[in-house]
C-alpha cells in the first residue's frame, strides 16, 4: 500500500527576480511524501499551492493499493485519473511530484540509492549557473556570475534577456556584453523566455555576434514551433526550448525545431516522463537538458545517456539547500550523484520549513 500526502511552502526570494516576461518575489515548493512498507519517499515540484489539492484529492486514492515496486502502474493510474481534470498544467505538476516521490520510495524500500535503482551513465552531472535576472543591477549580475565562474569553477552560465517583452534590446545587449566581460572564456548562455518576435530574435544574435553566445533559450514563445525553427536556422547559438513540455506529444512536435530539448522533471510527468522525453530527443538525434529543480533531477539526469547538462537555477538551489539535508554543491561545474544513501539521499527539514508552509 502507498499513502500520498502533500504540503506547500512559499519562500520569499533573496532579491526581486524577473525575466523577459514575468517577475516574482516568492517561490512555492510543493512537497509530496509517498509512504509504504515503513519507508517514505520524497518528491516535489514548483507551482501553486492548489497543486496539493490535486495530489491529495485525486491522485492519492488511485495509488493506495499499489505495490511500491510498481511505479509504472501507479503512474498510469494517476494519469488516467487526471483525464477530465487535465493532464497538463497543474495536473502535470501534481503527477510529476507524486511520480518523483514514488520512485524515491521504491529506492528506499530496497535500501539503495535512487541513482543505483535507475542505473547511471555518469557519476557526476554537468551543470550551468542560471540566474542573471532582468531585475538585477550591474553589480548584482557581476557578483553572481563571478561567484559561479571564478569561485565555484562552473564553466557555463546563463542570464535572462528579452527585457519587458523585448522592448529594451539595448539593455539586453549591454547586459550580455557585461556578462561576457565578467566570465571571460566561460560559455555564455541567454534566455529570452519567449520575449522576442521571430526576426527580432535573429537581429539580437546578429548584434551580439562578437559575444560568442552558445545557448539561446526560448528566443520566441515555446508554443511557436515554426518560429523556433526559423531562429535556430539563422543563428550560431544552439536554440533550446521544452521547459513547458507537459507530455510526449509536445516533445515530439518540438524536437524538429530545436538544437537541444529541455525537459523539467517537476512538470513533464516526473522521472517516468523525463525518461520518455529523453528517448524522444534521442530518436531525433538530440541531447536533453534538465530545467531547474536541480536536486530533483540529479538521479534521472545521471541515468540519461543523451543528457547535455542540468540547470543550476539560483532560486531553486537556494531553496533546496535551505530545506533539504544532503543538498549537493556544484564546485567545478558538475554535481556528484548520491551513490551511498537510500533514495535521493535527501531529508526534508520540517521544523525549518514550517514557517513558510502555505497549504
Amino acid at each position: 500500500m502507498v499513502a500520498l500526502t502533500a504540503e506547500a511552502y512559499t519562500i520569499p526570494t533573496d532579491a526581486p527576480e524577473g525575466d523577459g516576461t514575468l517577475a516574482w518575489t516568492s517561490t512555492t515548493l510543493v512537497l509530496v511524501r509517498a509512504a509504504g512498507t515503513g519507508q517514505t519517499g520524497l518528491g516535489w515540484t514548483y507551482g501553486p499551492p492548489a497543486t496539493v489539492q490535486v495530489i491529495t484529492g485525486m491522485l492519492a486514492e488511485v495509488v493506495v493499493d499499489t505495490d511500491p515496486d510498481d511505479v509504472p502502474a501507479a503512474w498510469t493510474a494517476m494519469h488516467r485519473r487526471l483525464r477530465n481534470a487535465g493532464t497538463r498544467g497543474i495536473g502535470a505538476l501534481a503527477l510529476s511530484a507524486a511520480d518523483n516521490a514514488l520512485w524515491d520510495l521504491k529506492a528506499r524500500c530496497h535500501e539503495m540509492p535512487l541513482a543505483r535503482l535507475l542505473g547511471t551513465a555518469r557519476p557526476k552531472v554537468p551543470v550551468y549557473g542560471s540566474g542573471g535576472f532582468t531585475t538585477y543591477d550591474a553589480e548584482q549580475q557581476h557578483a553572481q556570475l563571478s561567484h559561479w565562474v571564478h569561485e565555484q569553477g562552473i564553466p557555463r552560465v546563463k542570464i535572462k534577456i528579452g527585457e519587458s517583452w523585448g522592448t529594451d534590446v539595448p539593455r539586453d545587449l549591454a547586459r550580455m556584453a557585461a556578462a561576457r566581460k565578467t566570465i571571460g572564456e566561460a560559455e555564455l548562455f541567454v534566455d529570452a523566455n519567449g520575449g522576442y518576435r521571430r526576426k527580432q530574435a535573429i537581429r539580437v544574435m546578429q548584434a551580439a555576434a562578437d559575444l560568442d553566445v552558445r545557448w539561446y533559450e526560448e528566443p520566441v514563445s515555446s508554443d511557436d514551433l515554426p518560429g523556433l525553427a526559423q531562429v535556430r536556422d539563422a543563428v550560431r547559438a544552439d536554440v533550446a526550448a521544452g521547459e513547458y513540455g507537459w507530455d510526449l506529444d509536445y516533445f515530439e512536435r518540438l524536437a524538429p525545431s530545436v538544437d537541444c530539448l529541455q525537459a523539467d522533471v517537476t512538470r513533464c510527468a516526473g522521472i517516468t516522463g523525463f525518461q520518455r522525453a529523453a528517448a524522444v530527443a534521442a530518436a531525433h538525434g538530440l541531447e536533453v537538458s534538465g530545467h531547474c529543480a536541480p536536486h530533483q533531477h540529479l538521479a534521472v539526469a545521471a541515468a540519461t545517456p543523451n543528457l547535455r547538462h542540468l540547470e543550476w537555477f539560483h532560486d531553486h538551489v537556494r531553496i533546496e539547500g535551505m530545506l533539504f539535508d544532503g543538498a549537493a554543491g556544484a564546485a567545478g561545474g558538475a554535481v556528484a550523484v548520491n551513490r551511498s544513501s537510500p533514495g535521493n539521499g535527501l531529508n526534508f527539514r520540517d521544523a525549518d520549513a514550517e514557517r513558510w508552509r502555505s497549504a
